[in-house]
């Protein structure tokens, strides 16, 4: 988390007034409505079966977050309706309450002028019984440009393992100056994120009599 407040020192001041807010403005009379945000990279889906395209940075983090079905199920849960994320510290507005392909997310991190983040839109999802998650790219604004998924899988052996795919690129240019600082950085949350998830999947959220909810 040290090097996500040191990014966010660095360019949120310049950042924070470029950051679009979830979902479009209504328009004014007599103005036409604004242009809805498209995808800012080409290769929209390839962190779901590969390879991953080249000119991008990879990025591949797997950690186990536990044990057994209930495990799986927990952490499935808490992928796939964003309390993973959201325990992790960062903001996130959803149009959906859970993961499905179109909902639209905003994520940021920071407060006030130093505030910075960017869209996305989910590209796809999985929830089967042996693995559950999803993948969004990010959009038109977005201070990075590529994809990012995150999935937990149950092994033959019982064992839970939590997957953070991505490639990226920068967008703007102050992700450009971030330079090298941006990959430890992403390296760095994707550890983070497997550490929530682990709490997460040994103390599931429950409705009170003791079963998990996926759906």
């Amino acid at each position: 988390m040290r090097m996500v407040s040191a990014l966010v020192s660095m360019v949120g001041r310049t950042a924070g007034s470029a950051l679009a807010r979830l979902g479009s403005p209504r328009p004014s009379a007599g103005r036409p409505a604004p242009v809805r945000p498209v995808f800012n990279y080409p290769e929209v889906g390839a962190t779901r079966l590969g390879p991953l395209p080249g000119g991008y940075r990879p990025l591949h983090h797997t950690a186990p977050v536990g044990h057994g079905r209930a495990a799986f199920e927990a952490a499935g849960a808490a992928v796939l309706d964003w309390r993973m994320h959201r325990r992790s510290g960062v903001r996130l507005r959803a149009t959906a309450a859970r993961a499905e392909p179109g909902v639209r997310v905003g994520l940021s991190i920071g407060r006030g002028p130093l505030r910075i983040g960017g869209r996305c839109e989910v590209v796809w999802t999985v929830d089967d019984d042996r693995r559950a998650g999803f993948g969004y790219g990010t959009l038109t604004g977005h201070p990075e440009c590529g994809e990012e998924s995150f999935v937990v899988d149950l092994r033959d052996d019982g064992s839970v393992w939590f997957t953070v795919t991505a490639f990226s690129r920068p967008g703007r240019w102050y992700t450009r100056a971030a330079g090298p600082l941006v990959p430890p950085m992403q390296r760095g949350y994707a550890r983070w994120l497997g550490r929530t998830l682990r709490g997460l999947a040994a103390h599931p959220d429950t409705g009170g009599d003791g079963v998990v909810r996926r759906r």
